[in-house]
């Protein structure tokens, strides 16, 4: 049997002529009924679709995850820059504190010579000379303090690669 005749009618290339309206609505995009040669059909058309989306949603989704990851590392960055805050808010304060009191503000006064009647204002000149090793009031003066001699090579050993003891 030809597919393209029935048994009652006459063959489809005698049918009537199509009217004005009937090729007017005929779809102007790719008909897949035509490629079937090639292979892609509506049903594999569908699956290649719905693969795409399925990418595209797995794509999305692992975006999210990431942005979600780096919020989440953000987030801990900005706690532990926010504990450094409090630390040197703590330590600001504490430094008012002291700053405010009364003994500080005399001592910075005495910086500028404005001590009492009694006392004698003093600065060292710019250029003074460093205090010797066994000046008074050094660590080597003390009472109970040891001297240690070491030979250059032991301080040059001690400076490279830190005290022995």
């Amino acid at each position: 049997m030809d597919p393209w005749t029935d048994e009652d009618s006459e063959p489809l290339d005698e049918a009537i002529e199509p009217t004005e309206s009937a090729v007017r609505w005929r779809p102007t995009g790719l008909d897949l009924a035509s490629l079937p040669i090639a292979g892609i059909t509506r049903r594999r058309a569908a699956w290649v679709l719905a693969a795409i989306v399925s990418i595209w949603i797995v794509a999305v989704f692992v975006r999210q995850v990431g942005d979600a990851g780096a919020a989440t590392g953000r987030a801990d960055r900005l706690r532990a820059e926010n504990t450094v805050l409090v630390s040197q808010v703590d330590a600001l304060s504490k430094e008012l504190d002291v700053v405010q009191r009364q003994a500080f503000i005399e001592q910075q006064a005495r910086a500028y010579g404005l001590g009492g009647a009694r006392e004698r204002p003093f600065t060292l000149g710019p250029d003074a000379s460093p205090l010797p090793a066994d000046a008074p009031g050094s660590a080597v003066a003390r009472l109970g303090a040891r001297t240690a001699s070491i030979s250059p090579l032991e301080a040059w050993l001690d400076l490279l690669f830190g005290p022995t003891r």
